[in-house]
């Protein structure tokens, strides 16, 4: 019999996996699971025991509110900008795409600020077209945003150029995707959005 405060213990508390609780009680799965359902203990959907994988100690933010007038504004900005520019489709992560370093810059701020995110778990991703120097599109950015080169994927994205227009002044330097993955935190944001919506 697995009793039921060892089972809480191992699986509620420290959030073991029950492969991991059968390795450490020399047992089988099937004999976890059976005295989980007996005690009554839920057990956590795949996409929860995923998360939990991947983020050990908790999740990976905090949230905070506004609570200055200023803060208001950059979190209402922060909200609109994910709002407008984010990519709300991709269920595991937070991304937005822009050309201007200024407008990804303030929308870090407001990871930073409100989710205290930790800057060093942003990725990016650049697109350029082909006559671009991609070294130089890089270099850029990671001047612009204060990040380190290996925050980017490996590989730059190349769209084949189209011709003489006006195209390389909207995006001289190509268009950077910022990735912050977690599940929890982009749906917190896209909560924020519908309740602005209302």
């Amino acid at each position: 019999m697995l009793s039921r405060n060892v089972l809480a213990l191992y699986y509620l508390e420290r959030k073991f996996s029950v492969s991991e609780i059968a390795k450490r009680l020399r047992c089988s799965e099937q004999k976890v699971n059976y005295w989980l359902r007996k005690h009554n203990i839920p057990k956590r959907s795949i996409s929860d025991a995923l998360y939990q994988k991947w983020n050990p100690d908790g999740d990976p933010f905090v949230v905070r509110q506004p609570k200055t007038v200023s803060e208001a504004v950059l979190y209402g900005l922060g909200v609109g900008l994910y709002w407008g520019e984010g990519t709300k489709a991709s269920k595991g992560s937070i991304r937005l795409g822009n050309s201007d370093p200024a407008l990804i810059r303030k929308f870090i701020e407001f990871l930073v600020r409100f989710y205290g995110i930790d800057r060093l778990r942003l990725r990016f991703g650049l697109q350029i077209f082909g006559d671009m120097d991609e070294e130089k599109s890089v270099h850029y950015w990671t001047r612009s945003l204060k990040v380190s080169r290996k925050q980017f994927h490996p590989s730059i994205m190349v769209t084949p150029h189209r011709g003489v227009g006006n195209y390389r002044k909207k995006s001289e330097h190509g268009v950077l995707t910022l990735y912050f993955n977690n599940t929890k935190l982009r749906d917190i944001l896209c909560n924020a959005i519908n309740e602005m919506a209302m």
